[in-house]
């Protein structure tokens, strides 16, 4: 088991989002790095105590890793924003990665490092070792579990996309375009790097249903089952993804159209198209997905590829 604490504006809200990570052991809410021994909620956000509510995150890295946990930190928070997340500002709402390992500052900050540099706007999050932390009174502890209809600055959907949050892009790292064009047939690659688009039917999964997974034909990052499969238009359709997280969504106006683009996580690779015209039993949405975007790990071939993880969602 190992220990980070995260700062991130209302702990009530992170802290529900945070213990629903598979791979997360326990949560607890405080008060982190501030100028006072044992302070109370009223110290901290009244009498400037300077301490930052925090969340204190107890992890098995064997089931996630302190950067898959780290993203998704990263994912329901604005790292531009000083002292505010939501509708709630103050210094005791600075965003803040505190850790206990000195090791650990290395993984974080170069983690960050990107995120940095690719904004004109200075990054807001604190990056510092855990110099106290006391723990919140008893009825902040599980706070939105408790009472779950009460304020929350993150997205409803968030809590349902970190509940499923099982895939950790770090095991499959992006693969640069020379040598995409070195592995990949000419219409792989023009699909996956180009935004192009196979044709339908004649695509080599469009009909196919046996038991397994599709994943990303750059990186391997697993995206949809055949558990979520059904019969499309031409091209292999799915309901939802393994992981919603391993999707990005992009406006794709070509054409002349109007579309929402999807696009791997880790690899960026061109999928596909996402539409609202799917089975309404199974959530009413069609991933459209190029078959040439793929590589299909059949059930009984998972666990020799490095997939058995997966296996319960097949």
């Amino acid at each position: 088991m190992k220990t980070i604490y995260l700062a991130g504006g209302c702990f009530w809200s992170l802290e529900e989002y945070l213990r629903r990570l598979p791979g997360v052991i326990s949560t607890e809410v405080g008060y982190a790095n501030g100028t006072t021994e044992n302070p109370t909620y009223e110290d901290v956000c009244r009498r400037r105590s300077g301490h930052t509510q925090t969340v204190k995150v107890a992890y098995d890295p064997a089931k996630i890793s302190l950067v898959h946990l780290l993203n998704m930190f990263l994912d329901v928070i604005d790292p531009f924003s000083f002292n505010r997340q939501g509708n709630d500002h103050g210094p005791q709402y600075r965003s803040g990665i505190y850790y206990t390992e000195p090791a650990d500052e290395a993984t974080i900050r170069k983690l960050l490092q990107p995120l940095g540099s690719s904004s004109a706007r200075p990054l807001a999050v604190e990056v510092l070792p855990l110099v106290q932390f006391a723990k919140a009174e008893e009825y902040h502890q599980s706070y939105l579990k408790k009472h779950p209809d009460s304020y929350c600055h993150i997205e409803p959907q968030a809590f349902e996309k970190a509940s499923r949050a099982i895939v950790d892009p770090g095991l499959y790292p992006p693969v640069s375009k020379d040598e995409l064009r070195r592995r990949l047939s000419p219409e792989q690659y023009r699909v996956v790097c180009q935004d192009g688009t196979e044709a339908p039917y004649v695509n080599i999964y469009n009909d196919h249903f046996e038991p397994g997974i599709y994943v990303d034909i750059a990186t391997g990052e697993p995206l949809f089952s055949s558990r979520d499969k059904f019969e499309g238009d031409g091209w292999p359709s799915f309901s939802q993804p393994i992981d919603p997280s391993c999707i990005r969504y992009c406006k794709d106006r070509s054409a002349g159209l109007q579309r929402q683009e999807v696009r791997s996580r880790s690899g960026n690779s061109h999928l596909g198209h996402v539409f609202q015209d799917g089975p309404e039993d199974r959530g009413g949405l069609r991933y459209c997905i190029n078959s040439a975007a793929l590589r299909f790990i059949p059930k009984d071939e998972m666990a020799a590829a490095g997939y058995e993880a997966f296996l319960p969602y097949v």
